[in-house]
């Protein structure tokens, strides 16, 4: 299912996120849309904490959408506000694990002496069709992983 990322639609939101098996977040790059992402990302935290559900337990892919405009956001500033990361206490995951779809960067990792993770991320331009069927498959690799 999908729906809309503006906050008025909270109540469909809301009600397809329950039962939910996985998550697929699509942000708008452009610069001037960083703070309805960020807004837009608060809400699907507070929503699905509502239903009592982990962001951190549940497949969760970061779709960065519009990368070919010329006022899209940088990675690391994308990074930085939607996917910074929460604190991992579990010692059986607090090892570095690189991200498979990016060389060089990790999905878990030690950042000032405390184990971090981060949700992976796909970068996307919908309208030529670029990456939205990585998110799909990255997203779909997740969800059957976590239900078998």
């Amino acid at each position: 299912y999908t729906v809309p990322g503006q906050v008025y639609y909270n109540a469909s939101r809301k009600l397809i996120l329950k039962g939910v098996d996985g998550i697929v977040f699509v942000a708008d790059s452009q610069i001037e849309r960083m703070e309805a992402n960020v807004e837009s990302m608060q809400n699907l935290y507070d929503n699905m904490s509502e239903y009592g559900y982990d962001l951190t337990k549940i497949p969760f892919i970061i779709q960065y959408n519009k990368r070919d405009l010329p006022n899209a956001a940088p990675i690391r500033d994308l990074q930085g506000s939607l996917n910074p990361g929460w604190s991992i206490e579990d010692g059986g995951q607090q090892k570095i694990t690189p991200d498979p779809i990016h060389p060089g960067e990790n999905l878990v990792e030690k950042v000032d002496n405390q184990w971090i993770g981060r949700a992976p991320y796909i970068e996307a331009v919908a309208v030529r069709g670029d990456g939205v069927f990585d998110t799909l498959k990255t997203v779909s690799k997740t969800v059957l992983k976590t239900l078998s």
